[in-house]
């Protein structure tokens, strides 16, 4: 199962999403596969807060760019929380030497392993294009690239979530009940 929760900046869908984890991994652990680069003291501080408040019951893997390789960590049947498409997305055209569609190769390959090993995969991402238009050709190219992941991600997830103001409007939902 692939879910993509997108949603603006503290707009409550890192909790929805960790709530999707929790309910699919039962007793299991959860996996978060963090894809923040820590850069300085307050993003340190930021990251120790979050891993704090969800508990025990997580395993972190970080993973600024090789999501791949990290959901390969996760074992059959699992359930991970990518957090957040956003980040990796400027690794992708900022931190690293791959091209706009290799990085989307990469992601396609992320969920493709996710699939193939029932991998219960909830990917967030914040939904950028709701403010004004940027001014600077960069901002544009950044934002191209990531609501063109974002679209395929749409396409390819299971459920498409919406979060806004802590509530998750479901925009897709191709599950298959047997």
């Amino acid at each position: 199962m692939i879910v993509f929760v997108s949603g603006g900046a503290r707009s409550g869908k890192s909790e929805i999403a960790e709530q999707r984890v929790v309910d699919a991994a039962g007793s299991l652990p959860c996996y978060y596969l963090a894809t923040a680069d820590v850069y300085d003291d307050e993003m340190a501080a930021r990251v120790a807060r979050h891993r704090q408040s969800r508990g025990a019951q997580w395993l972190t893997l970080e993973a600024p760019l090789a999501i791949d390789q990290a959901i390969a960590n996760v074992p059959e049947g699992g359930a991970v929380l990518l957090d957040c498409l956003t980040l990796w997305a400027s690794q992708v055209l900022y931190a690293s030497e791959l091209s706009e569609d290799e990085g989307l190769a990469l992601l396609a390959n992320t969920l493709a392993d996710a699939r193939a090993r029932s991998v219960h995969l909830v990917v967030v991402s914040n939904d950028i294009n709701e403010t004004l238009p940027p001014v600077d050709a960069e901002t544009w190219r950044y934002l191209a690239f990531l609501q063109r992941a974002h679209r395929w991600l749409a396409a390819e997830a299971d459920s498409v979530l919406e979060v806004v103001a802590g509530c998750a409007i479901e925009w897709k939902n191709d599950r298959k009940v047997l």
